[in-house]
């Protein structure tokens, strides 16, 4: 548990569809006390149910504080919330995080930006962002930042909007050739075994009558990403065709990005997290690497595997004008140690997005 330490300044609160994290800060960049909730879901239960899974965390990150923690209202608030994917939604959420009183000052981001914010080092120019950030959770997302303030962004709402992938969808798209393999529509694929067979199931009919009867929730067809990538290890033509349309789409956005924002030209950073990106899959990281390389040479990709509530926090420090030092401060307590040999160590519990 964090010790005691300066007042809080800063609430800094990183909301996905599974997990919530929330950090308290002092404007030094010491973290006073953590706390961990549920999702945010704001869709699925209403905007007041949703800010009551984040009012439980903030409570709990308070009383991790201890003794100085107390609960009167912070300098910022700096929110990256799931489900603020427009204009609109980040102003209802606002609005409704300020009626809490937690804080003085209310900032509401999408949390892609948290994962743009989180890769973003001192190297980069932390003092003025700049960069492109792709997420692969769940869904897929992707946002960009200049040091002027122009951003560029996607709406984010799955096929509606134009998007394919993430963890659900590629979930989703291994189930429907899955299914065509086995009633004979489609062509032959590993997957028709490994998928039942991960839940505990002995065919595909089986696994589409239980989650078609609620016996197995939709939700969970997350788990099956893994087992794709190790379909398409196994030289699987259908999951690694899968995987390669994965990497098509996050270099698209990421250069639709880069382009829009006039950096193409600029080496700048390109930060991928999220569980799909941040997961180490090599066939799905060399790809994208490659497409990067040939369609913008001078983006340099990094993955992000730091806790996304850190790019919450060095928003909010970024907004009350906190030192250099308070931000490695920061970003000491959150990244994952680095191994002896430099590398990254493999990332803890909640290290990317779901």
């Amino acid at each position: 548990m964090p010790g005691a330490g300066p007042s809080p300044a800063l609430l800094a609160v990183d909301a996905g569809n599974s997990k919530t994290d929330v950090a308290l800060l002092g404007t030094d960049g010491s973290v006073l006390g953590t706390a961990r909730g549920g999702g945010f879901r704001p869709p699925a239960v209403g905007v007041d149910a949703a800010v009551d899974v984040l009012a439980e965390a903030v409570e709990r990150a308070h009383a991790a504080a201890g003794p100085g923690g107390g609960t009167a209202p912070v300098h910022q608030v700096t929110a990256c919330l799931a489900n603020a994917d427009l204009p609109v939604e980040e102003e209802t959420l606002t609005e409704a995080l300020t009626a809490r009183g937690w804080g003085r000052r209310v900032a509401v981001h999408n949390d892609t930006f948290a994962v743009l914010r989180a890769g973003i080092t001192a190297r980069d120019g932390e003092a003025a962002p700049r960069g492109v950030a792709v997420v692969c959770g769940a869904g897929i997302n992707c946002v960009g930042v200049r040091s002027d303030g122009r951003t560029a962004r996607f709406p984010a709402l799955g096929r509606l909007s134009g998007d394919w992938g993430g963890g659900g969808g590629l979930g989703e798209e291994a189930l429907w050739h899955a299914a065509r393999a086995e009633d004979g529509r489609g062509e032959p694929t590993l997957l028709r075994t490994a998928l039942p067979a991960h839940f505990g199931l002995e065919s595909v009919y089986a696994l589409i009558e239980a989650v078609h009867l609620g016996r197995i929730a939709w939700e969970r067809r997350l788990e099956l990403v893994p087992v794709l990538f190790a379909a398409a290890r196994r030289g699987d033509a259908v999951a690694d065709g899968l995987v390669a349309r994965m990497a098509e789409e996050v270099a698209t956005m990421a250069v639709v990005a880069l382009r829009e924002l006039d950096l193409l030209t600029e080496e700048v950073p390109v930060l991928l997290g999220g569980g799909v990106l941040a997961a180490g899959h090599a066939l799905l990281d060399d790809r994208v690497t490659r497409l990067l390389a040939e369609r913008a040479p001078r983006a340099v990709p990094r993955v992000v595997r730091a806790r996304p509530v850190l790019g919450a926090a060095l928003l909010g420090l970024d907004t009350l004008g906190a030192s250099v030092a308070a931000h490695d401060r920061a970003r000491r307590y959150f990244e994952p140690p680095r191994l002896s040999d430099g590398a990254p160590a493999a990332p803890g519990p909640g290290a990317a997005r779901g």
